[in-house]
């Protein structure tokens, strides 16, 4: 019988209220320093618009997934599933094959003794894996797992396939081992040992060894906690809550709690609605104070570049930023705007407006005085949910609250 997460953390005691972030351990010791790659800027500072495309392309194919997955583990079909249409591209969506536009990664240690490998951590999915020891393709410049060199390694005699929006897939053998993150420790964890990676996990595209899902377990392809969970249920926080600064520099995953240096004032709390992606309400979105979105669901995903909505409103929006265009021959539901873009833009959570930087959503230079907007379309989106994805998140401190099925925002210090 399948439990989802939310009903094994809700019966364990530590778990049964809520309580103010709690301090367990120095807050050196609980932080993850975590690098940002935008791949999509070249050499020359400009931006290769086709992979912001591809981005939005994987994203969506990516929640797709997620849906059948969720299917496949509950037996429910993801009340979400139906806001999303099947479209005919013109082009493919791979979230692994195509190269990726920008990642957030950071260092975990997996197995005894300790080996050090390098992930993107990814709030849009639930699985952790990385190359393992007969992985050949694609695999050259990352340190691969090695099972046979771990003492708590266990297999569990189970493959595991990772099919994508264009038919293609990542596929591997499921073990067992420890894994260690700043200092906290989940033994028998599952993850996978991936034995082929495709083009974009070469590692001149994609400069982590591998990927950490950071969602709940109905979206676990391994049907498995994910590590932080699994935190949870074997005492290494007191605080079900993990949170993320995203910035050029000083960036951040902070696990078992919040770090108050990085973020001023009080938490506005977002109820998640159905635990499996992190999914909350959008109140609205605002152009200049004047309401350009009525309320939607919202899937918060540290693995989406732009925020992604459906065309229709997508297009109304842009029509009130003075100078912008949609851009078709960068890509279908690519807009560009003026480099000098200052037009206000905000969203709303829980009745709290937080304003978009313009430096933030605009995502860079394509162009001498034009550069690509921050919002961008998919045709398999509806109005029914969007994707809020780092042009948001780079404005605020976000706190995934595992234990409490929440998400909160909090102004950068």
């Amino acid at each position: 019988m399948y439990f989802s997460a939310a009903f094994v953390l809700a019966a364990l005691p530590f778990l049964a209220a809520a309580s103010p972030l709690v301090e367990t351990a120095p807050r050196a010791e609980r932080a993850v320093p975590i690098t940002k790659r935008a791949l999509y800027r070249r050499a020359d500072g400009t931006v290769n618009a086709t992979l912001i495309q591809s981005n939005i392309n994987r994203s969506v194919a990516k929640i797709r997934r997620g849906f059948e997955t969720y299917e496949r583990n509950t037996g429910s079909v993801h009340p979400l599933a139906s806001g999303l249409r099947h479209a005919k591209r013109a082009t493919g969506s791979d979230p692994l094959t195509d190269d990726e536009a920008q990642l957030w990664y950071g260092t975990i240690s997996v197995g005894t003794p300790a080996k050090k490998y390098t992930v993107d951590f990814d709030s849009g999915s639930s699985d952790l894996f990385l190359p393992g020891p007969s992985c050949s393709s694609n695999c050259q410049g990352h340190t691969k797992y090695q099972p046979s060199s771990s003492s708590t390694s266990e297999s569990l005699g189970k493959s595991y396939k990772l099919t994508y929006g264009d038919g293609s897939s990542v596929s591997g053998k499921q073990y067992q081992d420890t894994v260690t993150i700043a200092g906290l420790t989940a033994t028998k964890q599952t993850l996978g040992a991936s034995t082929s990676y495709s083009t974009g996990f070469a590692s001149d595209q994609f400069p982590a060894d591998g990927l950490m899902g950071m969602a709940f377990e109905s979206l676990s392809d391994y049907k498995a906690n994910p590590p932080f969970q699994n935190f949870i249920a074997q005492g290494q926080v007191t605080e079900s809550v993990f949170g993320f600064k995203f910035a050029e520099s000083g960036s951040e995953l902070y696990l078992g709690g919040t770090n108050s240096d990085l973020y001023t004032g009080s938490f506005t709390w977002v109820p998640v609605t159905e635990a499996a992606y992190w999914q909350v309400e959008l109140g609205g979105l605002a152009v200049n104070g004047k309401s350009a979105l009525r309320s939607t669901a919202a899937i918060i995903d540290t693995g989406t570049t732009q925020i992604v909505g459906d065309p229709d409103t997508v297009d109304e929006i842009y029509s009130q930023i003075p100078g912008s265009e949609s851009a078709p021959q960068y890509g279908d539901g690519i807009y560009t705007i003026p480099c000098s873009f200052n037009t206000p833009i905000s969203l709303t959570f829980s009745g709290k407006t937080f304003q978009v930087d313009p430096s933030t959503f605009n995502i860079g230079e394509v162009s001498s005085g034009t550069c690509i907007g921050g919002l961008g379309a998919d045709a398999q989106i509806s109005e029914e949910f969007w994707i809020v994805g780092d042009v948001f998140l780079t404005n605020v401190y976000t706190a995934f609250d595992v234990g409490n099925n929440r998400v909160g925002f909090a102004a950068l210090a």
